[in-house]
């Protein structure tokens, strides 16, 4: 798997409360460490602080700067440092992540890591870290390499009880990079190991103190400051060379140097439990503590989604049974409009995804229409729809006319609106990236009067995959419109137009070209009279069924990224998803799984695994979408990751 690696900066202090050192002192070689180590990774940050009594961690997707400013980590501190009131040796440790692939939204996958007792920061990259967890049976809770090599070195220090041991037979089974800095709940130790020399340590003449981090350069940054320098005096500075150790006691700051070598002749150090199990305790927004409904799995932060006592959802207690009209009145609602000789005599808006192939083959094979299928290609239809588009109408020998966009335009201008968004990130407005596609309603007109067919077909109306977040995030509680939206009421219509001009004067980088296109967009989705037919509103939904047949009959083709099947031919899906699924702990997929859940298309248990799985970030089609619209995939990671939570 590319992308699970950590190349990132370390660094941690150590200070003795019985000498005199105090607390600002401590507090400032801390967020000193962690400004200087700020040129070692910009994706994510986090810190641990060791009081005698309890480990406590946070950690945050984002900038070591946004870190900072985050009142849970001043928080966080004050709590820690409260330990040297009761005479106790406190430890802070922190970590600046270089991120790759591995998602940030997925607290797990930042560091410090958390696992079997032990809190762990990791620098470098360990590349059997497959075989290894297959090999000693370590079941990883995330992406990461750091979490096998921590879950190795604890699992061989509960065997031998010997921390020098430990480290020599963890090193000696790893291959690939290592620098690490590892406390645990039962020895009064920190652990400090490096295969490559990227760890260097400072301490002051008294003993009393003790830095560490994964450059030279930055304690030499923090020795720079005069009032530190002041106050911690003489100091040494040196490195902690290649294939060595250093095992510093938290009751006394004694410290023992080893060798990482496996015949290496020392006496075993720190090797029986301190007798007191020191608790573990995370304060990081985690996804996976999310309150969630009992019978469907929508959590506490999906809009308006009210749990009662029981802990069900206002989703799940006013759900009504899907009804569709059925297959007869289809037909009696097509014949009106068969041909009789065989010529086009139906439009089916295509787009190549699993409801319109599923649908252009029902009108073709089941109804026994001579459809022509239409796209709008507005610039965010993908290879993989467009491959797909040609297996369905291949197979079924029927014309394909596609409409296309200004496509240069149309990205310019979602590319314009991301820019915007990313100045003052805003949930509700995410729906401004998909603006560009409504004008399909105007293309799908067009078409009717340019080739005289009047029936056209949409393959939407399924209700299973309404998604009432969207204007739900805008404040506005969705009515039900049947999915036909200008359907929608007065109401919600002005509750929407409401939003966005609160927001655009906000934010006013959103008025820019693409505003006329926008409003456009609004008016054909909204205001527009609609006379289309909506497939689903007269056909079951069953997506076992629809896309069983579709993979059979046509060899429809698969994401490579993700498992899920809904909307992989759609460019956009892949972006707004990971900001769905980052800042409100939810995506599109969980609102769709719920809703199949009170249809009986699935248990909730089925449901929670899904919603794992598809919920993963797509990052292949998320760098090709920052590629296509062009902006920088980098920076707007680092604005997502830091965008405060609804968690």
């Amino acid at each position: 798997m590319v992308g699970r690696f950590h190349m990132c900066g370390i660094f941690g202090v150590i200070c003795g409360s019985d000498q005199g050192v105090d607390r600002s002192l401590a507090r400032a070689l801390a967020f000193s460490l962690l400004k200087h180590s700020e040129t070692r990774g910009r994706e994510a940050a986090g810190m641990a602080v060791h009081d005698g009594s309890e480990i406590q961690v946070l950690k945050q997707g984002g900038s070591v700067s946004e870190f900072m400013r985050n009142p849970k980590l001043h928080a966080l501190l004050d709590r820690g440092l409260a330990g040297f009131e009761g005479g106790r040796t406190v430890a802070i440790t922190g970590h600046s992540r270089l991120a790759t692939n591995g998602t940030q939204a997925d607290m797990a996958n930042n560091q410090p890591v958390i696992t079997r007792g032990s809190v762990t920061l990791h620098n470098g990259i360990v590349v059997n870290d497959h075989q290894l967890a297959a090999q000693h049976a370590i079941a990883p809770q995330s992406e990461l390499d750091s979490e096998v090599l921590a879950a190795l070195l604890r699992k061989n220090l509960d065997e031998t009880h010997d921390l020098v041991a430990a480290t020599r037979s963890t090193f000696a089974e790893i291959q690939g990079a290592a620098s690490i800095a590892m406390m645990f709940d039962n020895l009064d130790v920190m652990l400090l190991a490096t295969n490559t020399g990227s760890l260097f340590q400072l301490s002051n003449e008294s003993g009393d103190v003790l830095a560490f981090a994964s450059e030279r350069f930055i304690l030499q940054r923090v020795l720079d400051d005069k009032a530190l320098s002041a106050q911690l005096g003489t100091v040494r500075l040196e490195q902690i060379r290649a294939g060595h150790a250093l095992a510093v006691s938290l009751k006394d700051l004694r410290r023992r140097a080893f060798s990482l070598a496996p015949d290496a002749k020392e006496p075993p150090f720190g090797s029986k439990p301190n007798g007191h199990q020191v608790t573990i305790v995370d304060h990081s927004s985690r996804i996976d503590r999310l309150k969630r409904c009992t019978r469907c799995i929508l959590p506490e932060t999906f809009p308006y989604v009210n749990f009662d006592e029981h802990g069900v959802c206002a989703y799940c207690r006013t759900w009504k049974p899907i009804t569709v009209k059925g297959h007869e009145a289809l037909l009696r609602e097509v014949e009106q409009y068969r041909s009789k000789d065989g010529s086009p005599d139906v439009i089916v808006a295509f787009s190549g995804g699993r409801d319109s192939s599923y649908g252009l083959h029902y009108v073709k094979n089941v109804l026994g229409m001579n459809p022509i299928a239409f796209t709008y290609d507005w610039g965010m239809v993908t290879d993989l729809a467009r491959r797909n588009c040609a297996r369905v109408c291949g197979k079924l020998g029927i014309e394909h006319i596609i409409r296309s966009a200004d496509i240069t335009a149309k990205r310019r201008y979602v590319r314009k609106n991301i820019q915007a968004w990313l100045k003052k990130p805003e949930l509700g407005m995410v729906t401004l990236f998909m603006a560009g596609d409504k004008e399909f309603y105007s293309h799908a007109r067009q078409l009717r009067e340019e080739t005289g067919i009047k029936l056209v077909i949409f393959c939407t109306g399924n209700l299973i995959e309404e998604a009432r977040y969207k204007t739900g995030l805008m404040g506005v509680p969705q009515d039900d419109d049947n999915m036909v939206l200008p359907n929608m009421s007065l109401r919600n219509k002005a509750g929407m137009l409401w939003y966005f001009a609160k927001n655009y004067a906000k934010n006013p980088a959103y008025i820019n070209e693409s505003l006329l296109d926008t409003a456009n967009a609004f008016y054909q989705t909204f205001v527009v009279k609609d006379d289309f037919l909506y497939l689903y509103h007269y056909v079951p939904w069953h997506e076992d069924e629809i896309v069983g047949t579709i993979r059979r009959e046509y060899d429809w083709e698969v994401a490579t990224d993700t498992t899920t099947t809904w909307r992989i031919g759609d460019g956009t899906a892949a972006f707004y998803n990971y900001i769905y699924g980052t800042i409100a702990g939810f995506t599109e997929d969980e609102s769709m799984l719920s809703n199949m859940v009170r249809e009986g298309h699935l248990t909730r248990a089925e449901a929670i695994v899904r919603g794992r799985e598809y919920s993963k970030p797509r990052w292949e089609s998320l760098r090709e979408y920052a590629q296509l619209i062009g902006f920088s995939f980098e920076e707007a990671m680092q604005v997502i990751n830091a965008a405060p939570k609804l968690y």
